[in-house]
C-alpha cells in the first residue's frame, strides 16, 4: 500500500503556485483569490468590483464550481472574459487548475485576475494559488461566528468582506463581533462592509485594492 502525506501534496501545490505567481507578475496581473461559503455573495461582489473599477484596468474572471456553469455564464452575459473550472466533487482550486484556466483568459498588463474559488470554508484555506491576495467573504445570512468556528480560512487572508449589509436589519448579526474575533485571530487583516446590490461599501473597498496593486507594482519595480 503506498501512502501519500498531504504535506507531499501541498509541497508541490506550492511549487506549482510560486510559478503561477512569476507568471502573473511577469504578465503585470493582479490577482485576488475570493474565498467563502455558498451562497455568500462571491459572484454578486465580483460584478459590484468590476463596475467600481471601471476604468483601473480590466478584469478577467476564473470561475470555480463543483458543477454547473450559471455562475460563469452570469459573468460572461457581463461582458466580462470567464474560464470556468468544474471540479467535479473537489472542494477547492489548486495551483494547477489555474495554470490550465489562464491559457484561456486575455491577461492584460495592469489588469485584474478574480479567481472565484469553490464555496466552502475549510477545503480552499491551504491551497495557494499564486495569488496576490485573499479575500474571504462573510455574508450577514451566515451569521457572525463564523470567524471562531472557521479559524484557518480568516487567518489567511488579507481582508475580510462582511457581504449583504443591506439585510442586517433582519439577522441578529453583529458586524463587531466580527472585527473583535478577527483582531485576536488576524489583527492585519482588513475589514470591509459591504452591499452588492446597493453599492454600499464597495468604493473602499475597490479603492484598497487598487492601493495594494500599486504598492506590488512599486515593490517589484524597487
Amino acid at each position: 500500500m503506498k501512502i501519500v502525506a498531504a504535506k507531499k501534496i501541498l509541497k508541490a501545490n506550492d511549487q506549482l503556485a510560486a510559478a503561477n505567481r512569476r507568471f502573473f507578475h511577469q504578465s503585470g496581473v493582479f490577482v485576488v483569490n475570493i474565498l467563502g461559503s455558498p451562497g455568500g455573495g462571491k459572484t454578486s461582489l465580483i460584478e459590484a468590483l468590476a463596475a467600481t473599477l471601471n476604468g483601473k484596468g480590466p478584469l478577467a474572471v476564473i470561475e470555480g464550481d463543483l458543477a454547473g456553469t450559471v455562475d460563469a455564464e452570469r459573468l460572461s452575459a457581463r461582458g466580462l472574459p470567464v474560464v470556468q473550472i468544474t471540479t467535479e466533487g473537489a472542494c477547492h482550486l489548486d495551483a494547477n487548475m489555474v495554470a490550465a484556466a489562464v491559457d484561456g483568459l486575455p491577461l492584460s498588463r495592469g489588469g485584474w485576475l478574480f479567481i472565484e474559488n469553490v464555496g466552502n470554508l475549510v477545503c480552499p484555506a491551504g491551497f495557494d494559488l499564486g495569488e496576490d491576495l485573499r479575500i474571504v467573504i462573510l455574508s450577514v445570512p451566515e451569521g457572525d461566528d463564523k470567524v471562531i468556528k472557521y479559524p484557518t480560512i480568516f487567518q489567511s487572508t488579507q481582508a475580510v468582506v462582511i457581504s449583504k449589509i443591506d439585510l442586517l436589519p433582519y439577522f441578529e448579526f453583529q458586524p463587531q463581533r466580527v472585527r473583535e474575533t478577527l483582531c485576536r485571530l488576524n489583527p492585519d487583516a482588513a475589514v470591509f462592509e459591504v452591499s452588492a446590490k446597493t453599492g454600499q461599501g464597495m468604493g473602499e473597498l475597490a479603492e484598497w485594492l487598487v492601493a495594494r496593486r500599486t504598492a506590488a507594482e512599486s515593490k517589484a519595480g524597487g
